[in-house]
């Protein structure tokens, strides 16, 4: 039996190393592992700890490093499980694993691992429904319409959007797949529902409680209700409000001494300005703010080419001819 947080992170980082270059399946396999097992309080503390500050860490952190620590400690919650445990200890564990199968599962996607990732969100919502646990299931769901809105695959956001707001009620999650719902409102032409959407989404918001660790991936808090009603606002062509909000999304991003926290939302924040700033006839602000989006170094690679593909669009629609419109194209190949 662990006691202290030491023998957990030598146990947890054992596999690391292999873990980056593991199958894109290995996840799912060791999380169907984990279906019914005396682990201390002690040892669960300090694993939930763990597990929220890897959560914490989504936002920047190098995404293969991430993904091998997470397998790593999920390994430790496998291990756990495999002991006696009562019946409290065994669902604190499912929770834990469940959100270590979240924090894979969006690491995953944004690798450009699409099958894997599937696997893994499935596997989390299997854990979050067996753990009772109504967030983790919600988030799930949250996963399901964010890969189908970078496939555009609109209707199945939709559905998945409206299904986990059906399974988690007024809590938190549903915060954001109210705004999932809302960008897929605006790429389907319906600018009355996307503004009706975020209205919703934004007094639910205000009624929550703020969160501790709003640095949290599954957390919701105002700075992530700025960033996803900025790209619901760009792709209906509110320009002010959505100029407005990917400003707003840089400065909180920004800490005092000028370094990023969270360059994948600034880099959809510049991508809004180059949309509209091609919209207002700024070519070369355009131009020049949409490259600067590709020098992040932590990417999320369908939400990038996702954005970056609709501002593609939107300059050659505009400026065909313009050698600062090709330009862009070839940047944006060049990230494929």
């Amino acid at each position: 039996m662990l006691g202290a947080r030491g023998e957990l992170i030598a146990c947890a980082h054992l596999d690391v190393a292999a873990a980056v270059d593991a199958r894109p399946w290995e996840t799912a396999e060791l999380l169907r592992r984990m279906q019914a097992g005396d682990t201390a309080p002690a040892t669960i503390e300090t694993l939930q700890a763990t597990v929220t500050e890897l959560c914490c860490e989504y936002g920047w952190r190098d995404a293969r490093q991430l993904r091998a620590e997470g397998q790593g400690w999920l390994r430790e919650v496998a291990r756990l499980l495999r002991q006696p445990v009562r019946l409290r200890e065994h669902r604190e564990l499912l929770v834990c694993a469940g959100w270590l199968a979240l924090l894979i599962g969006c690491v995953e996607y944004d690798l450009g691992m699409r099958a894997g990732a599937e696997a893994t969100r499935t596997a989390a919502r299997q854990l979050g429904e067996e753990a009772g646990h109504a967030s983790i299931t919600g988030w799930a769901w949250e996963l399901a319409a964010w890969f189908a809105l970078t496939q555009s695959r609109h209707p199945a956001v939709l559905a998945a959007a409206r299904a986990g707001q059906d399974a988690t009620g007024g809590s938190a999650v549903a915060v954001q797949l109210i705004a999932q719902e809302a960008k897929a409102l605006g790429r389907l032409g319906d600018v009355t529902g996307v503004h009706r959407t975020l209205d919703r989404g934004r007094r639910l918001l205000e009624s929550l409680t703020p969160p501790q660790r709003p640095d949290n991936h599954f957390e919701v808090d105002p700075a992530k209700w700025l960033f996803y009603a900025m790209d619901a606002y760009r792709f209906a062509e509110d320009d002010r409000l959505a100029e407005h909000f990917a400003t707003e999304v840089i400065r909180e991003a920004t800490a005092p001494d000028g370094t990023d926290r969270s360059p994948m939302r600034t880099a959809e924040a510049r991508l809004t300005l180059a949309a509209t700033a091609a919209r207002a006839g700024d070519l070369e602000k355009a131009v020049g703010t949409g490259l600067a989006a590709f020098t992040a170094g932590r990417r999320s690679l369908p939400s990038l080419l996702l954005v970056a593909g609709e501002v593609d669009a939107e300059l050659h629609r505009r400026y065909p001819h313009e050698p600062a419109t090709a330009g862009f194209r070839e940047a944006l190949r060049a990230i494929h």
